[in-house]
């Protein structure tokens, strides 16, 4: 799968933490040069730049982690080619505990984390495609809640993708579930859910 997309993203730092800013998953040789399909997940986890710099200006090529590939499938399946990750929160984390407490200290410095803060509008302007499919796949803690809606309401569309936690409105689940049969599930579902999307579309 990976020897089929290119993985670019830009890195950066403030202060003493590393971000990311977007990751964009390209097939290769696609000639568009605006993504065709977004998606919104909870943060960049430990991502990081092939090149070791975690300052960059422009993107560089990014490592690929497991819950990309679960993207890539859905891609190849749906015959989508450049796909743009936007998360809640830019924090580069693994540990989920400790990403929301480094999100509480930046909160508390004034450091705007999160693409969907009010502060940096214009940079949402100039990184979500409007009038493409939009995944919604952060994820179901309650944690996530306060930047989900922020999130949501930033976003403001009505026609999105993503599987639902029932009777939470906030809440879509992730694409790389602990169990193996839920990972498939996610990826057909999403699937079946951007193909109906489409002949709706097209009629």
């Amino acid at each position: 799968m990976k020897n089929k997309f290119k993985i670019t993203g830009l890195y950066y730092k403030v202060q003493d933490y590393k971000l990311r800013k977007y990751l964009n998953i390209r097939k290769i040789n696609s000639l568009i040069k605006r993504p065709d399909i977004m998606v919104i997940m909870m943060n960049p986890g430990g991502s990081k730049p092939v090149d070791g710099i975690d300052n960059n200006i422009i993107e560089s090529e990014a490592i690929p982690d497991r819950t990309q590939d679960q993207i890539m499938k859905v891609m190849k399946t749906c015959k989508f080619e450049y796909a743009r990750v936007l998360n809640l929160t830019d924090i580069r984390e693994p540990k989920s505990q400790k990403m929301f407490l480094k999100a509480l200290e930046m909160d508390q410095k004034g450091i705007p984390h999160s693409l969907f803060d009010s502060r940096r509008r214009k940079e949402f302007d100039s990184l979500f495609i409007k009038n493409v499919p939009v995944i919604f796949a952060w994820g179901v803690g309650k944690e996530l809640q306060l930047l989900a809606v922020k999130a949501i309401k930033a976003i403001g569309i009505d026609n999105l993708i993503g599987l639902n936690k029932e009777g939470v409105d906030w809440a879509y689940y992730h694409p790389l579930p602990q169990n193996y049969q839920k990972q498939v599930e996610w990826v057909e579902k999403i699937t079946e859910a951007l193909n109906k999307s489409t002949k709706q579309e097209s009629v």
